[in-house]
């Protein structure tokens, strides 16, 4: 990632601030607060906020943060005096304009497009949840788990050709974060 860049924001917050891997792509538009780490080759694509000013966020390897998703955290309080971090494994897929907020999503999730993962949620490792979906407080989907509609719930499980397009999808972001690195003059 190039150094003082002006069409992203970067910014410490309460003594914390981003760290991000020189592989990552981070697109124009994005704004990055807190206490948040972003790993190899991880894309976060244009216009993402990614805040981590009550806890901290951790996006993993090679995991895409698809345009105009909003990823949170939620602060300790009274009742859960460890608050909710949101931890992004490996090779997660997070479609456009989701929201990720105080939850977990394991190694090879995947999150639709305009879907909602709230507080205390997990998605275990090939767990999927479908587009618009909203999974509600505390909700658990599985391993090859798909979950769908408002609130989710489970509707099938996954076979090995949908795991398998799911990781072509990862491989496919990766390169095309380069091709637009590289269109942007960009130093990755």
């Amino acid at each position: 990632m190039t150094a003082n860049r002006t069409d992203i924001t970067l910014a410490a917050i309460n003594g914390k601030a981003p760290r991000i891997h020189s592989s990552a792509f981070i697109a124009p538009g994005c704004r990055i607060i807190g206490n948040v780490e972003i790993g190899p080759d991880a894309s976060i694509w244009y216009n993402c906020v990614i805040r981590a000013d009550a806890h901290r966020v951790v996006i993993g390897a090679r995991s895409n943060i698809q345009d105009g998703t909003v990823v949170h955290c939620d602060s300790p309080k009274p009742g859960n005096p460890d608050g909710f971090p949101t931890i992004i494994g490996d090779d997660v897929l997070i479609g456009h304009m989701a929201m990720v907020h105080g939850c977990v999503l394991e190694d090879r999730a995947f999150v639709g497009l305009g879907a909602i993962v709230m507080d205390g949620c997990r998605i275990a490792s090939d767990g999927m949840l479908g587009a618009g979906a909203m999974l509600t407080p505390g909700k658990a989907i599985g391993p090859r788990e798909l979950w769908i509609g408002r609130p989710a719930k489970h509707a099938r499980d996954l076979d090995d050709a949908a795991i398998a397009a799911n990781q072509a999808g990862v491989k496919g972001y990766v390169i095309n974060a380069g091709i637009h690195a590289g269109a942007l003059g960009l130093d990755r």
